[in-house]
Order: C-alpha cells, then structure tokens, then sequence
C-alpha cells in the first residue's frame, strides 16, 4: 500500500489550506496512508489546522529555529530524511512548492512530476505540457520514490472534520551554510489570495493604464474577488508581477473569472482554464478570449464595467 507524504505550504504561522488540502485530494487519488509534513520554528498551530483535513492520518511536525522562513535549500534536507518510508513525497505547484520539490526530488536521485492533474495508478500520472494545449502520461519506475507537484487548480479541496495525530519528531539533517534569509517582500492586500479566492476580477492591456486599474479594483470589492492581471499588464507596469494570472504567472480555478480588457493569448488561457464561469469584457468580438468564455460582452469596458458593477 502507498504511504504518502504531503509538505504543507505555511506563512506567517497559518497554513495554505486550500493548496494543502487539494494535494490531500490527489494523495487520495492514489489511494494509501497520507501523511502531512509541516517544518517550521513552532509547527503547533500549523500541525493543528492540517490534522483538520480529512483523509489525513497522521502530522508530522519539525520544529526547528532554522525552519522559521520557508527556504528550499534548508527544507529539502530535511524533507529528504523524512522521505524514508514513503512511495510518494508531494507538494502544491505554487510558488513555494515549484521552489522546493526539485530540491528534494535532486536529494532523491529522482526525476520529479510536474503539475500533477490525474492519477491512472500509484506510478501513473497525467500532467499539461505545452501551455496545456495537450496532455501527456507519464509513469515513475516502479519501486522508486514518486516526487511531484500537484496543480491545485486541477484538483478540489479535501473537506474539513478530520482529527488525524500529531507527531513531533526530530531531523538529523546537514543544513547548508551558503543560505541564509535577508528578507521576504511581498504586496499586502486585503483582498482574497488570487490563487484561493473563488473569485477572480483581472485586467488587461486594454484597461490603458496603472491608474485605469481602479476600475477593476472597484469592481472586485463589490464581488468581494482576488484581482488578477494578464502579462501584458504587468509588462506594461500597470500592475506588480505577482498579480500576473497564465503560464507564467499564477495558474487558478476560481468558481467566476472576469476578463476585462484581456484579448486571451495562449498563456493566459492555460492559467484559467479549470474556472468555472468565465465572463470576458473585450471592445474586439474576435478577441480568443471569447472562445472559451461562458458570458462575453462586446463593447467599451470603461462603460460596461461601471454598468455592471452599478447593478451589482
């Protein structure tokens, strides 16, 4: 039977339920015990919210002064040593696990999966490649550790109400002494996380300017929505780059999308696909966002947008 363990994603002293608890769901799919990792300088707090996921058997939590800042260079030791056991060692493609799952994988000797979506067996994978436009199998030699990352936007969130153990353990792991952390710098909002809300108001080239922005803002507090933005928007300097929705930004799966200003290249689309409702507002009615568009409204967004939100 597979044994599988999950490295949970945390910030601040809270853990990244959403992201953790969809790696849950595609650790189910495999099928076999699911174990949660949480690493960090006082893990209590975090431990106690993934012991809450069900389907989760067991918590295993590190503490360790060195685990204060989530960096792959300390972790992936560390993680490596806690692999022993396990058919499968799996973490969220976000930032944090794009970050840390090569680490471990290279510490393994293995080759990692990518952007896991489906599971056909224990060894068995379905994955996106290019841009998503098709999918490919791919199978991990049997009898070898399986490390890969799951594509939260593919799976749902496994459910509350579990009551799994806590196991405090130590780790005897050589930590580099060539990394060290200076500073984490990040954009504050009040606002929904773009990668967990459910949902999603982004903007495009097409809204002009950074001050022009202020209409997508608007319209995403009246949804009470994440706020989004294609490249071409933070190319253009409208926005900061960790706004940035598509291939290579942030890939999301939020209940409503809207597109406002944003003509729909291919990159773009991969990183929205998994929505479900998707509504674009463009002025060109051959704009390629509107051919996977659910609702498309054709015209000026400087005057539907106030429209919309006025209805609201």
């Amino acid at each position: 039977m597979s044994k599988i363990l999950i490295v949970a994603e945390h910030l601040d002293g809270k853990l990244n339920t959403s992201a953790t608890a969809k790696c849950v769901s595609a650790a189910k799919a495999i099928g076999g015990e699911i174990h949660i990792a949480v690493l960090a300088a006082d893990p209590g707090a975090i431990a106690a919210e993934a012991a809450g996921i069900e389907g989760v058997a067991k918590v295993v939590a590190v503490a360790d002064a060195a685990n204060a800042h989530a960096l792959a260079q300390v972790l992936a030791p560390q993680i490596a040593k806690l692999a022993d056991g396990y058919s499968h060692v799996l973490g969220p493609s976000t930032t944090f696990g794009k970050d840390l799952m090569p680490c471990v994988a290279a510490l393994l000797g293995v080759a990692q999966i990518s952007d896991l979506m489906a599971v056909d067996s224990s060894h068995t994978f379905k994955r996106p490649i290019y841009a998503g436009n098709a999918i490919v199998t791919v199978e991990a030699p049997a009898g070898q550790t399986v490390v890969g990352t799951v594509r939260v936007a593919s799976w749902p969130a496994a459910g509350a109400g579990g009551s799994a153990t806590v196991e405090s353990v130590s780790v005897d792991a050589a930590l580099p002494s060539h990394t060290r952390f200076v500073e984490l710098k990040q954009g504050k909002t009040d606002r929904p996380d773009l990668q967990s809300a459910p949902r999603v108001v982004s903007g495009g080239r097409g809204v002009g300017s950074a001050e022009n922005f202020a209409i997508i803002f608007s319209l995403a507090d009246k949804l009470k929505a994440g706020v989004g933005a294609s490249r071409a928007a933070v190319d253009a300097g409208y926005v900061p780059n960790d706004m940035q929705v598509g291939q290579t930004g942030k890939i999301i799966a939020p209940e409503l999308y809207v597109a406002i200003g944003i003509s729909g290249a291919i990159q773009h689309l991969t990183g929205i696909k998994d929505a479900g409702t998707i509504v674009a507002i463009n002025k060109d009615a051959e704009a390629p966002i509107f051919e996977i568009a659910d609702i498309g409204l054709v015209g000026d967004l400087f005057k539907i947008v106030p429209e919309l939100e006025a209805a609201l």
